[in-house]
């Protein structure tokens, strides 16, 4: 078989793949447009990880190569077809981005038109093979219209080597030159960059359709020193990818993940799961309401009352029983010092700070200043032990806890006045211990 023969011959297969492919998109895309929303449902998760999809592949191509490219300063200015063809493995990422390792190889023919030759001669004819790394963006992977993709569109970018031997190079006399590197290959880095469309036959196997411009880093490709314009080549192709992996999963490149999302968003375990919180809320809701309920409206919670059923104004405890205040029965030191409610308040010895025995009183007091809204002095005082200095400072922070206490518990600030007298004014003997109990107090005057 000669070389036309052969060009023939894949132009022919390939004219009759894309006839093929182009029906069995049509077929396929008939079925996908009958098919219910419920068939398709995919298990995959937009969030659940690449492994639940299949990701690489292997696809082979033919077409034709030229030294013709588009907005370019071409070495030679006739189109001229001749064969390449290509392999490459591809390794998705994502939705959108995918490395893609290709090798290429073919020839390339160019012609000049007679008596306009551009660099002074008029064809040459140049064999090649290349690897390189190319990323590979979908353009177009998302269709709204349909829950899975027919057809992709995308861009490619990569870096490569291209090693490549000039075999003709004829002058405009059509004298056939020397070659510039004679037998040798040369080995110049290259930049594939090309776009092209995706049909998918399957679930596994795609029609491509691309074209691929080769920008080679030097000035000899073309068969004569070009510079400083860089050679360059195009490839356009048509070829079949096959995407490795279990039918139980789906291809990367042809899920939709706004119907994914969809999915995620009507799956039945994960609405019986927001049901399920819904119902946890409900319930902590109810929990918090019942914490709050104060049936008898007297600032003490249902669960925490143990005397239900108050009056309406009744000033209780905090178990919500009502406080009873006795009445005033003593004076003392020109002033009148009252009952239980507001009875002597005790200290350790050398301490200022409050007991817990005598919250009580000093919320009977608070309860009742609150009441009537009257003033007090708090006085404090101690006992004989230590300097007459030290006692009357302590005397004072003692009186200062008891304010700070009935304040806090909502008596105006500017109706509580406090003085300390020390280890003055006793009220039992300081010789015994049972005398400086008594006189480690504080005392409240009306």
């Amino acid at each position: 078989m000669n070389y036309s023969t052969l060009k023939k011959t894949v132009a022919l297969s390939f004219a009759s793949l894309m006839v093929v492919g182009m029906a069995t998109a049509q077929t396929d895309s008939t079925k996908t447009a009958t098919t219910t929303m419920s068939s398709e449902t995919s298990t995959a998760k937009v969030f659940g990880g690449i492994g639940q999809y299949n990701t690489f592949s292997i696809g082979v191509s033919a077409g034709i190569t030229d030294g013709l490219v588009p907005f370019t300063i071409n070495t030679t200015n006739k189109f001229k077809a001749d064969l390449g063809y290509g392999v490459y493995l591809r390794q998705q990422l994502s939705h959108t981005f995918s490395l893609q390792l290709d090798y290429l190889g073919g020839k390339v023919t160019g012609v000049d038109e007679e008596g306009k030759p551009k660099f002074g001669y008029t064809g040459y004819k140049t064999s090649f093979n290349s690897a390189a790394l190319s990323a590979v963006f979908n353009i177009a992977s998302v269709s709204f219209l349909h829950r899975k993709n027919s057809v992709n569109f995308y861009g490619s970018a990569g870096l490569g080597l291209d090693l490549y031997k000039i075999k003709e190079n004829t002058t405009d006399a059509g004298v056939v030159n020397t070659l510039p590197f004679g037998d040798k290959t040369v080995k110049e880095l290259f930049a594939p960059v090309g776009v092209g469309v995706k049909f998918r036959l399957s679930d596994a196997v795609a029609l491509n359709l691309g074209y691929t411009v080769s920008f080679v880093q030097g000035y000899n490709f073309g068969g004569i020193h070009t510079y400083p314009q860089f050679s360059h080549y195009s490839y356009t192709y048509g070829g079949l990818e096959y995407t490795f992996g279990p039918k139980s999963k789906q291809n990367l490149t042809w899920v939709n993940p706004v119907a994914q999302m969809y999915d995620e968003l009507y799956d039945a375990a994960l609405r019986q799961e927001v049901e399920a919180l819904k119902g946890r809320v409900t319930n902590v809701e109810t929990a918090v309401s019942d914490l709050k309920k104060d049936s008898d409206g007297d600032g003490v919670a249902d669960q925490f009352d143990k005397c239900p059923g108050t009056a309406a104004g009744s000033v209780v405890d905090g178990s919500g029983c009502v406080i009873v205040f006795p009445k005033p029965d003593s004076t003392l030191g020109g002033g009148k010092v009252v009952g239980t409610a507001y009875s002597n308040i005790q200290f350790e010895f050398d301490s200022s700070v409050l007991r817990t025995s005598s919250y009580p009183v000093l919320d009977a007091t608070s309860a009742d200043l609150r009441a009537s809204g009257a003033k007090v002095e708090v006085d404090g005082f101690a006992s004989s032990e230590g300097t007459a200095a030290h006692n009357l400072s302590l005397s004072k922070d003692r009186a200062n806890s008891v304010k700070t206490y009935l304040v806090n518990s909502g008596v105006d600030a500017k109706k509580v006045k406090i003085k300390g007298y020390g280890e003055t004014q006793p009220i039992a003997d300081n010789s015994t211990e049972d005398g400086r109990v008594l006189n480690r107090r504080v005392q409240f005057k009306k």
